[in-house]
C-alpha cells in the first residue's frame, strides 16, 4: 500500500490547485479569473501595439511562411487573433483566412470585415492557434471541427519546476502546461500526428516557445 501511494504521488503533483502529471507531460490549473474581465479593448490593443513592433511582424512572417509550407489552399481560421494581424497577413497574400475570438473587441474587428465563423459550428480545412491552446479548458470540441492542418504555437516546459517558475505561468490566463511530449501525446488523442515542429520563435527572441504542425490522422 505503501508503494502504490508513493507511485501516485510520483505520477501527479499537486499544490495550489495546479495539477502535473509526469506520466502525461502535462499540467492543469483552473482559470481563476473570469475572461470578460481578461479579453477586452486594451487586450486587443496590447496585441497591436507588439505587432507593429521589428519581433511583432517578424513572428507574423514566420508564422506565415511556418503554415504556407504545408498549407495554401483551402480556407483556414485563426483562432484568437490577437489584433488580426496574421489574418491580415495572410489575405494580403491572397489566402482564404477568417478569424474567431471570444474578446469582444476581436470580435467587432472580425465582424467589420465580415470574417467571423465559430469554428465550434463550422468544419475548416486547417486552423492556427497562436498562443491560443493553454488559454482553453475544453479543447476538444474545437479541435474536431479541424478537418486536415492544425498549426500551433505555444509555451513548452520541461517538467512541473520549470512550468511553475517560467514567465508563461498565468493561472488567469492559461489552464494548460505541456512538455513536447505530453503536447504530441494530447494531440494524438484528438487525432492528430505531428509533422514537424522548430523554434522559430524561441530563435526570435521569445521564451520557451515552440511551433508545430500536426495533421488529420487517417481513419
Amino acid at each position: 500500500m505503501m508503494l502504490a501511494r508513493a507511485s501516485v504521488r510520483s505520477l501527479i503533483s499537486i499544490a495550489d490547485g495546479f495539477v502535473w502529471s509526469d506520466l502525461l507531460g502535462c499540467g492543469y490549473h483552473p482559470l481563476r479569473a473570469d475572461a470578460r474581465r481578461i479579453y477586452d479593448q486594451e487586450y486587443f490593443a496590447n496585441f497591436d501595439r507588439n505587432a507593429r513592433t521589428e519581433l511583432g511582424r517578424a513572428l507574423m512572417q514566420a508564422r506565415f511562411n511556418f503554415v504556407d509550407q504545408h498549407f495554401r489552399n483551402g480556407a483556414l481560421i485563426d483562432v484568437g487573433i490577437g489584433s488580426g494581424a496574421f489574418i491580415e497577413l495572410r489575405r494580403r497574400r491572397h489566402r482564404t483566412t477568417y478569424g474567431y475570438d471570444i474578446n469582444p473587441a476581436g470580435i467587432r474587428w472580425l465582424e467589420r470585415r465580415m470574417l467571423f465563423a465559430d469554428p465550434y459550428l463550422i468544419s475548416f480545412d486547417a486552423m492556427t492557434l497562436w498562443d491560443v491552446l493553454e488559454h482553453i479548458p475544453d479543447f476538444h470540441p474545437l479541435l474536431a471541427n479541424v478537418r486536415e492542418w492544425l498549426f500551433l504555437s505555444l509555451p513548452i516546459f520541461r517538467d512541473r519546476e520549470h512550468a511553475c517558475t517560467s514567465k508563461h505561468f498565468k493561472p488567469d490566463e492559461h489552464c494548460w502546461y505541456f512538455t513536447r511530449d505530453g503536447l504530441v501525446a494530447a494531440m494524438k488523442m484528438c487525432g492528430f500526428a505531428l509533422i514537424t515542429e522548430n523554434a522559430i520563435e524561441t530563435e526570435l527572441g521569445r521564451e520557451d516557445i515552440g511551433t508545430f504542425a500536426f495533421r488529420r490522422l487517417s481513419e
